[in-house]
């Protein structure tokens, strides 16, 4: 939880840090619809390219980035492995018989200890789980001996199965860092004028850009404030004995009863604070508000606009073609 960077801002000195925040959410948009218009794996790449060309242009730890990315990383690998195992189309590159035997058992009930155990003792857990998954293979694919509790089976990629799983990673790591640049060059307070000054126009028809804007900032500024909550709850749970990642289900479940409960009481806290905070400062919903810096388009925001659009242009011209 303490790797999240969704919703975080950074101070820095980068040049995205210079533009004006309409400029980046639109810019951001458009890409990420130029993103949603590609087609092949090859086009996504090169787009992926152009998003680290990206961080280091405007001085974006990329490390902090992939950091940023382990909390979904079982999603990103269970969308590869899904792609794989359903998608069977076009031709045939790997096709391995495997064997389920009683021996078969005991040597993947052996692996699932030496994992439990050594996940014990070991930093880099997901190599570990990786070389776990690895031996699953190994094991199913060569211990052919002894009595077979099933029929046998086949372990079958297909070449377009194995791009559409790489297509759709590529695609997700291309949106996260695209977010992840906005939110990390974009103080809550500018995004929140960026996006209300995005929507003015909406209120001839009755929307509240105002309020929704607030709303959007205020929910992604509190993201990585809720979880370095929870972090804190867990390792003071954690100096008192429990374990999340020990025990049966039913003590799991127990212990993540455990954490939600302080969690809603800490954020029911932080909202009235909050709102003590806004009355204070005689917040009013719907009232004309003042600010001390207003927005003021440069020669920046124009070039990097353009960019967008050249972008967004080039991705419809493949996309017709």
């Amino acid at each position: 939880m303490k790797n999240i960077i969704i919703g975080q801002y950074i101070p820095g000195k980068g040049l995205f840090y210079r533009l004006d925040p309409r400029t980046k959410i639109v810019s951001v948009l458009f890409i990420m619809i130029a993103v949603f218009l590609l087609q092949t794996i090859e086009q996504l790449l090169i787009a992926l390219g152009v998003a680290i060309i990206m961080l280091l242009i405007g001085r974006i730890s990329i490390i902090k980035v992939l950091k940023g990315l382990k909390p979904i990383l079982v999603l990103l690998i269970f969308t590869f492995i899904f792609q794989i195992m359903l998608n069977r189309e076009g031709v045939m590159i790997v096709n391995q018989e495997m064997q389920l035997t009683i021996f078969t058992a005991l040597f993947l009930l052996l692996a699932l200890i030496i994992w439990r155990i050594l996940s014990r003792y070991i930093r880099y857990r997901f190599l570990l789980f990786l070389a776990f998954v690895a031996s699953i293979f190994l094991i199913l694919v060569y211990v052919d001996f002894g009595y077979p509790l099933v029929n046998s089976f086949s372990f079958k990629i297909y070449e377009q199965g194995l791009r559409m799983s790489a297509f759709v990673v590529v695609r997700l790591l291309i949106i996260i860092t695209l977010s992840t640049v906005l939110t990390l060059t974009t103080k809550p307070t500018d995004l929140t004028q960026g996006l209300e000054k995005l929507m003015h126009p909406l209120k001839k028809i009755g929307f509240d850009s105002e309020s929704f804007a607030l709303i959007i900032s205020i929910s992604l500024r509190y993201i990585p404030t809720i979880f370095d909550e929870a972090n804190k709850i867990m390792l003071a749970q954690a100096s008192r004995g429990a374990d999340f990642s020990e025990g049966k289900l039913k003590d799991k479940l127990k212990q993540v009863i455990s954490l939600l409960v302080p969690m809603f009481i800490i954020a029911f806290m932080r909202s009235e604070e909050l709102a003590n905070a806004m009355e204070s400062r005689n917040f009013v919903p719907g009232e004309k508000r003042t600010r001390i810096y207003e927005l003021v388009f440069s020669y920046r925001d124009v070039l990097a606009t353009t960019i967008s659009v050249l972008i967004l242009a080039g991705a419809i011209v493949l996309k017709v073609i």
